[in-house]
């Protein structure tokens, strides 16, 4: 990429400021500013400032080569330049998730066994989803979700059950 006027400034503040921490010696500075304001490409003034503490734009000076964009079809060659430009920084670090609540999952399937139950599966969902809340609030378990949704379609099928024995009653 060709580099504008802005980055050979700053290229050559990098360099001024390394010379006044020490890092560069006159003859040094006075050479590199020269290159510098006489470079073409970013490329060239990463070059010149690779070594100190701060590149061009403020960022980590890292020279990295653009990671190869692999060919549309096999047996075509890569193109240099394409693709996601590689980052100088670690990737993010995954966390552990904490584990599932069993009784959680028991209750979700209790609850969705209801109506080929004819209901009275109901019950242990009920039961279970209980359960479940007060031990993911204890402990930070997942699950809370599955348990609320075993709590309602346990319910769901409680009401069922108790409607049925009414009609029973009734007649």
């Amino acid at each position: 990429m060709l580099a504008g006027n802005a980055d050979r400034e700053r290229t050559v503040d990098v360099l001024r400021a390394a010379y006044a921490e020490g890092r560069l010696t006159r003859e040094e500075h006075d050479q590199r500013a020269a290159r510098a304001l006489a470079a073409r490409t970013v490329e060239e003034l990463q070059l010149l400032a690779a070594d100190l503490p701060q590149g061009p734009g403020g960022v980590p000076a890292v020279f990295q080569q653009p990671r190869p964009f692999p060919g549309p079809f096999p047996g075509y060659p890569a193109y240099r330049g394409f693709g996601p430009p590689a980052s100088p920084y670690p990737p993010p670090v995954p966390y552990a998730q904490p584990p599932a609540n069993g009784a959680a999952i028991g209750s979700l399937v209790c609850g969705l066994l209801a109506p080929f139950s004819a209901g009275f599966t109901g019950v242990p969902a009920v039961i279970l989803g209980h359960k479940a809340r007060a031990e993911i609030r204890r402990t930070g378990e997942r699950g809370d979700g599955w348990a609320i949704a075993g709590l309602v379609l346990g319910w769901i099928g409680v009401c069922f059950v108790l409607l049925i024995l009414i009609g029973i009653a009734a007649d």
